[in-house]
């Protein structure tokens, strides 16, 4: 299989989880209670330690590889600005698809660096994956739950909208293989954006959402995420 095919293939699989995440949460059928509670937040929480394994273990090593200290930290500063800015935005607009955008400032970056990632390194282009699909699930589960009871739109939509959102990796990472590959500065600037991005999304809209009042449940699940995104590094790495 090729390098092309390989990059279409990973970045649509990685990204197949967000439908994926948003088919969960239309289940109806559990305990609501438990539903909202435990498993809402547990997803939340795993989700974040997740997100927190992939800066940790891939976006920061690989992108200060190829940057000076100061340009690493003027690049991952950029990311938490950026993302601070899209946030308030939707703020501004009411608050709903800030999950939504989340998700997008995670994935297409991360989809651009597969790609670049499968040009030299194929163990870490599946690795890349991995990490995208892990995280991709809860997110594409608290979108769909932002977009279906915060802004009213209808089941449908919004699980039509996440699945067109899956096409967006593709193209990033086909952008990342042809363009990226061959300018590792630039590749870790967008891998180090991404890092702050999710840094801060992390811990200005995750983390807190995760917390539950005399509940241990939430924060095992952020440790287990960080735990899978750990063994996934080692076993490919």
């Amino acid at each position: 299989m090729n390098t092309l095919t390989l990059a279409l293939l990973y970045a649509t699989l990685a990204g197949a989880t967000i439908p994926l995440g948003g088919l969960t949460a239309r289940v109806e059928h559990f305990r609501r209670e438990w539903l909202e509670r435990e498993f809402r937040h547990g997803v939340i929480a795993f989700g974040g330690g997740v997100l927190l394994a992939a800066v940790a273990l891939v976006l920061v090593p690989e992108g200060t590889h190829h940057l000076s200290p100061g340009a690493s930290a003027a690049a991952l500063g950029l990311g938490g600005v950026v993302a601070m800015l899209a946030d308030r935005a939707i703020e501004r607009r009411g608050g709903a698809g800030a999950q939504l955008m989340a998700l997008l400032l995670d994935y297409v970056p991360e989809a651009m660096a597969l790609g670049a990632a499968l040009a030299t390194d194929p163990a870490l282009g599946l690795l890349l994956a991995l990490l995208i699909a892990l995280q991709n699930y809860p997110e594409g589960f608290n979108a769909y739950c932002e977009l279906r009871d915060g802004a009213g739109i209808a089941s449908g939509r919004v699980l039509a909208g996440l699945t067109a959102a899956v096409l967006l990796g593709p193209l990033a990472a086909v952008i990342g293989l042809a363009v990226l590959a061959d300018a590792p500065a630039a590749l870790g600037v967008v891998m180090l954006a991404a890092a702050g991005g999710i840094l801060y999304l992390t811990f200005q809209d995750i983390a807190p959402q995760a917390k539950l009042d005399c509940d241990w449940g939430p924060p095992l699940g952020a440790v287990l995420g960080f735990l899978v995104g750990m063994v996934g590094h080692q076993l490919i790495g």
